[in-house]
């Protein structure tokens, strides 16, 4: 028998339109040639070739896609969103390469940046030829951003900075980095950002190496030690927190669609097993329990579907709440690893090796989980956007 994929039962295709369906073609075709055939190798090496893969996806069309001009695409985010499902059903170390680069970095300089740091950078960026990193989490200062120790003094026309970020995507190959850093303005700490190329001296970008989710993925510490720059290199238009801010909520949105990618590649993989898998005389498919499993997993991954529509139809219209975002980043990530580790049950042992997907993407998830704003955080978010009440401090 022939059954129905997971989006054939919500009827997905015809809520998008024909500019979101060919990007996500256009996508799932890279990811089936180009990563498929390698990710498995990848994830074992804990290695990545980014820059190679940069200017593939530059080719793409897919870094800083939802942007306009500068070299950019200029897509819907609906489209920018399909196209993360596509990357991390591939592997959420390919999404994340392609988020940090497009809707942390470039969005920062995009968004916060003069006309100058834009002209510099997003074109090249855009192509792939030159990779950014974002460096706001510190190894004190996660969900607490404002508690960051990292600090921007003035000497002269020039800027020094100083200190240490943490878990930094993209940062040890990256040709530049927005960095946040606490300076002070009339006698009180403010937030400001910081175009840091990576070859100024002072800056350094030791690799993170033992890891066990997200291997197929460059992180980094980023050190900064006298780092001088000249004025010219503060992002103008940040001040305060609502700048890094500003640049988690649109890489938030692409984890609500990116997440579903992985759980749909397990869910697939799960149905193409349970067909062949022969058990008592019987395909493993035609059980009872069997089906409860794929249902169940089927029924969370298209609600999850149906949501991350609906938060692409808002931003696209401009009236996405940034607790909207959290209620997506929540439901869907914590979704997509429940789906993940169903799936892997159906697979019993076989499950767990590198023959198939589930156990990493699960481990990749259990990453994009607490990455982005914990699910904690998230719950926050939406408990305060419910009672009024904020219950961060």
């Amino acid at each position: 028998m022939t059954g129905r994929s997971p989006f054939e039962l919500f009827a997905v295709d015809t809520l998008l339109d024909d500019e979101e369906r060919a990007m996500r073609d256009a996508v799932r075709r890279f990811v089936d040639e180009r990563v498929r055939p390698e990710v498995g190798g990848w994830y074992e090496a804990a290695s990545l070739p980014v820059r190679e893969l940069a200017t593939e996806l530059g080719d793409l069309g897919v870094l800083g896609m939802h942007l306009e001009g500068y070299g950019c695409a200029g897509t819907s985010a609906t489209a920018y969103g399909l196209a993360c499902l596509e990357l991390e059903a591939g592997d959420s170390g390919l999404r994340s390469l392609v988020s940090v680069q497009g809707s942390l970095a470039m969005y920062a300089l995009h968004r916060w940046g003069s006309e100058e740091h834009k002209q510099e950078w997003l074109p090249r960026m855009a192509a792939g030829e030159a990779i950014g990193c974002f460096g706001l989490t510190e190894p004190d200062a996660g969900s607490d951003p404002g508690s960051m120790r990292t600090r921007a003094r003035r000497d002269g026309d020039d800027w020094v900075l100083s200190g240490t970020k943490m878990w930094i995507t993209n940062g040890s190959v990256a040709d530049v980095a927005v960095v946040w850093a606490q300076t002070e303005v009339d006698g009180r700490d403010r937030v400001r950002g910081f175009v840091v190329p990576t070859d100024t001296p002072g800056f350094s970008a030791p690799e993170i190496t033992r890891k066990m989710s997200l291997r197929a993925s460059v992180t980094s510490e980023l050190v900064l030690d006298g780092a001088r720059l000249p004025a010219s290199a503060m992002l103008p238009e940040a001040d305060g927190l609502a700048g890094p801010l500003s640049c988690l909520g649109e890489a938030r949105f692409g984890i609500v669609f990116g997440a579903l990618g992985a759980a749909r590649d397990c869910l697939e993989v799960a149905l193409a097993y349970a067909e062949e898998r022969q058990v008592f005389g019987r395909s493993l498919s035609a059980y009872q329990l069997t089906q409860a499993k794929l249902a169940d997993c089927s029924l969370e991954l298209g609600k999850g579907m149906l949501l991350a529509l609906h938060l692409g139809r808002l931003k696209d219209a401009g009236r996405l709440r940034p607790e909207q975002v959290s209620l997506g980043k929540l439901n869907n990530v914590r979704e997509a690893l429940a789906v993940a580790r169903e799936c892997r049950t159906v697979l019993g042992a076989a499950g767990i090796t590198q023959e198939y997907p589930m156990m990493r993407h699960a481990n990749n998830l259990e990453s994009v989980l607490t990455y982005e704003g914990t699910s904690e955080v998230h719950q926050l978010v939406i408990g305060q956007a419910l009672t009024g009440h904020s219950a961060f401090r």
